[in-house]
């Protein structure tokens, strides 16, 4: 992505605050072998840009006096209650040095797994997003994570995926393969068993596909008189 910047000549809390009124937004753009420089963005350009996974993700091109430099988004510090963007820091790019970056991962294809479609489970993401340490060219926008093999009872890890060429995973915590996306059984959605033995077969039907009405009870046989004694 590209965006323009302005070389700011005035610093301190007042100036900045006067340059937010006017539209714009104060930042900074430091590393390398040169001194931090001071800079002001079109406040609405910036906040637009924002809304953009790419430039939270990316190398982008920051246009500064006609010539473009490599840059990254480093922080950016928001008003707590208002839509206004404090200030912003970029942190210059050199093409033969790695850095570290953290890279949002898009999963897809969970609702084709056989957890979802048939197990009566959800895929719960656990992770959306890990740091990567490769050389500028190297960096993705994005590292696409197929989850359509997911089972019942299984969980997918870090070392499960296959990262581009030339980026490596950065675990924190002390877990070097963390859980990216486990699968969780929802309760009561198994499919219900079939009830045992079908249902017992209708009596056969009567003259004009009636049924024919039960056998009527046979009466109890009558009591023989007892013999009269003599």
């Amino acid at each position: 992505m590209k965006f323009v910047a302005f070389e700011r000549a005035k610093l301190g809390t007042g100036a900045s605050r006067r340059l937010r009124i006017t539209g714009r937004t104060p930042g900074i753009v430091y590393g390398g072998a040169v001194a931090p420089l001071q800079i002001e963005i079109d406040h609405n350009a910036l906040w637009h840009a924002l809304k953009k996974e790419a430039f939270h993700a990316t190398v982008l091109d920051m246009e500064l006096d006609g010539k473009d430099n490599k840059v990254l988004l480093r922080d950016v510090q928001m008003h707590p209650f208002k839509q206004l963007i404090l200030h912003i820091d970029f942190q210059r790019v050199d093409a033969t040095t790695k850095l570290h970056m953290k890279v949002p991962l898009h999963y897809s294809g969970d609702e084709n797994s056989p957890a979802i479609k048939s197990e009566g489970c959800i895929a719960n993401h656990v992770i959306t997003e890990i740091e990567v340490l490769c050389l500028p060219a190297d960096l993705p926008e994005f590292i696409a994570v197929d989850l359509s093999g997911l089972k019942k009872g299984s969980s997918l890890h870090l070392a499960d995926i296959t990262l581009p060429k030339g980026v490596t995973a950065v675990p924190h915590g002390g877990n070097k393969n963390p859980v990216l996306v486990s699968v969780v059984a929802v309760a009561g959605a198994e499919v219900a068993a079939p009830e045992a033995g079908a249902a017992a077969a209708p009596a056969a039907a009567g003259k004009g596909g009636k049924a024919a009405p039960a056998a009527a009870k046979a009466p109890a046989a009558a009591k023989a008189p007892a013999a009269k004694k003599k």
